[in-house]
């Protein structure tokens, strides 16, 4: 999502104990309360589902803050620039997959966003030593219309009246299309930093 920046500098070790890391701490934390929630009695339970979208939502704003703690108030650290888009992918992990297990989502939906989120996440570790790809165009509108669209399927929408589910699919297929591009286009960033480094870097 959009936690500190691999480009953001660095603090010191010793200020690794602050508000942003805890906040990446408590999305951690969250996850399994997602799950539990989410697969209370058969997993279709309108109150219980209600309660994993807020668990859900509250673990996607802490993302967005403590990203702009880190920046803002130089708190920064190498754990958090580790661990935060590691939250990240354990939150969007646990709800697609659950989702897909209850039979709310297909297979191929959790299958194409996961294999994306994972390519990206260990291309950025592969190349960290040599530098720092930038952020893929449009990565920003990808995490925001990923949430969403999870969001929205974690909500009992097919026991509510109106267009809802119709509405949730539009914009889950607009998330599937985001992740792809951007994917796409980290790769495409990747090959050409490769190309134009210097030999021996």
């Amino acid at each position: 999502m959009s936690g500190p920046s691999p480009t953001d500098p660095v603090v010191p070790r010793a200020r690794v104990a602050n508000i942003a890391n805890v906040l990446t701490g408590v999305r951690f934390l969250l996850v399994p309360v997602f799950l539990a929630a989410l697969f209370v009695g058969d997993g279709h339970e309108t109150y219980w589902r209600v309660v994993a979208f807020v668990v859900f939502a509250v673990a996607v704003i802490t993302d967005r803050f403590d990203g702009a703690l880190a920046r803002s108030y130089g708190m920064v650290t190498e754990f958090g620039t580790l661990a935060d888009p590691i939250a990240d992918k354990a939150l969007i992990g646990a709800a697609l997959i659950g989702l897909s297990m209850l039979g709310d989502l297909p297979w191929w939906v959790t299958g194409v966003i996961l294999a994306r989120e994972l390519g990206v996440t260990v291309l950025r570790f592969a190349v960290l030593r040599h530098g720092v790809i930038p952020a893929s165009r449009g990565g920003k509108v990808k995490t925001l219309v990923q949430a969403v669209a999870i969001g929205l399927f974690v909500l009992p929408l097919a026991a509510w009246p109106g267009p809802w589910l119709a509405v949730a699919w539009v914009i889950m297929v607009a998330a599937v299309v985001l992740t792809v591009l951007t994917g796409l286009d980290y790769v495409l960033s990747a090959i050409r930093d490769s190309r134009e480094r210097p030999a021996g870097h």
